[in-house]
């Protein structure tokens, strides 16, 4: 028998897949935005936990989904027990946000044919919610620390020429669009010139890159695309689109809207509404993307940065 909570309450997916549904359906793509330009932590992040420790996946887009729908400008989130356990309290009347922790459990099972005990690994996702710390009030003074000026815009485009040089891909310049060539395995982009702004170009390189991680050699990624604008082609520009806002957050740079994807959302729209989970696999997917482009980066051990 069903229990009156399990009816009248949505599952996790199907709350998260709704909160980016409706900014969707108002034009608004809730990753392409830096939501947390007043706030001490910089003017682009991914959210943050109460210690520092940056969300990953479905739960940076979840958040950016609640800070754009909240003017938050702050990245960091907490649970009532946290901001209770730092001292502080959560406004009365205050709504929070969802995010969700995926684990495994393990449980042991006997073979009805062998009678031998096997250990059953049994996936699962926990639903929590987490309120932004302008929603707290009595915290730590430095959790509510303004913007400091910021840092030189050259020093962070450096950065990130550095980074994209890094990844070894085979990253051509010239003509006027940008694309991946699964065939040939190399990035073309438009020469930097031609872009309005630097964070246009490294926005889309940011794009195009998250789409070379899917060959074969690298993470090997299929939605079964078999032609221009299916079901396929968009669930990978999804997962483009969302690691390119991965990585702007993570490369402090602000992600450029590129004018031909503003085509795409009634495709992403499609997906999302005939599938609960697309959001959370498009998330995942991007967010291995992300990480796997970080761990093409050179290791620079204590020494050598203490003493750059």
């Amino acid at each position: 028998m069903t229990s009156k909570t399990e009816t009248n309450r949505p599952d996790i997916y199907t709350r998260i897949t709704g909160q980016i549904v409706t900014a969707l359906e108002q034009g608004i793509k809730p990753w392409t935005q830096p939501w947390n330009a007043a706030h001490a932590a910089g003017p682009v992040s991914r959210p943050l936990r109460h210690n520092g420790q940056p969300y990953s996946g479905i739960n940076i887009l979840t958040l950016w989904a609640s800070s754009m729908e909240r003017h938050f400008a702050a990245p960091i989130w907490m649970t009532f027990k946290q901001a209770r356990e730092l001292g502080g309290h959560v406004r009365k009347g205050e709504k929070g946000s969802p995010v969700v922790y995926a684990n495994t459990l393990t449980r042991t099972e006997t073979d009805e044919n062998t009678g031998e005990e096997i250990d059953q690994t049994i996936p699962f996702m926990k639903g929590y919610t987490v309120f932004n710390i302008e929603q707290i009030e009595g915290l730590p003074a430095h959790y509510y620390a303004p913007a400091k000026s910021q840092l030189n815009p050259d020093q962070r485009i450096e950065a990130a020429d550095a980074f994209f040089a890094d990844t070894g891909a085979d990253i051509r310049h010239g003509g006027s669009s940008a694309y991946y060539c699964p065939p040939e395995d190399y990035v073309q982009m438009p020469v930097f010139e031609s872009f309005r702004d630097a964070e246009s170009y490294y926005a889309t390189l940011a794009h195009e890159c998250t789409h070379w991680t899917r060959h074969k050699s690298r993470l090997d990624r299929d939605f079964g695309r078999k032609r221009f604008g299916d079901e396929g082609y968009a669930r990978e520009e999804l997962v483009a689109e969302l690691g390119a806002a991965f990585l702007c957050a993570d490369l402090g740079l602000t992600l450029e809207d590129r004018e031909d994807h503003a085509a795409y959302i009634g495709s992403w729209l499609k997906v999302l509404r005939g599938d609960k989970r697309a959001i959370f696999t498009a998330a995942a997917h991007a967010q291995r993307a992300a990480d796997y482009l970080h761990g093409l980066q050179p290791v620079i051990d204590d020494a050598e940065e203490a003493a750059a």
